[in-house]
């Protein structure tokens, strides 16, 4: 098991104010991710409580969530698939729309990406208002997967993105 705290992930992620738009607080993640230490005690942490076997499929989210995704299914030695934008993916896809703060979107899966029964674990570095992680959870419904989890790197709290996930244990590392 990893030495590295949430504590010590909270320290390394860095505001941002002002980004991408004025009074948006920007949580950015890539002191994370250029740490070697901290990058490999998040997946651990991510993905603690799951042993290698116990899950068939890591799902990610567009984009930032593959990171996390495609580390963890390496560790759990388990296939990794994207949640992607719509018109990003190059097969037949399942898409789901989905509302957020300022308009909508659409997210996708390969309607060959996941097969009934299959256990997985979605991962992304952000749980806000969870209209995006809510729409990968609806395609892993209508792909009859077990969805054995749901973890984020960090979750705006005040938003409330928690209460949209119905189905699946949540699990977030730092909380703001």
């Amino acid at each position: 098991m990893s030495t590295v705290t949430a504590a010590d992930l909270e320290a390394a992620i860095r505001n941002v104010p002002d980004f991408p738009q004025p009074g948006i607080q920007f949580k950015d993640i890539t002191p994370v991710l250029a740490d070697p230490r901290l990058f490999r005690g998040a997946i651990d942490l991510l993905v603690a409580g799951f042993p290698v076997g116990s899950v068939d499929k890591i799902i990610g989210i567009d984009a930032r969530g593959f990171i996390f995704a495609a580390a963890a299914a390496v560790k759990l030695g388990a296939g990794f698939v994207p949640v992607r934008k719509k018109g990003k993916l190059p097969w037949e896809t399942h898409e789901q729309s989905y509302d957020l703060e300022y308009g909508s979107a659409t997210v996708a899966i390969h309607t060959d990406a996941v097969h009934a029964g299959e256990r997985v674990l979605l991962l992304d570095d952000l749980l806000a208002t969870g209209g995006t992680a809510a729409a990968a959870i609806d395609l892993l419904n209508r792909l009859k997967a077990n969805i054995v989890g749901a973890g984020f790197l960090i979750e705006l709290e005040a938003l409330q993105g928690r209460q949209r996930i119905v189905g699946p244990r949540v699990h977030s590392l730092v909380r703001y």
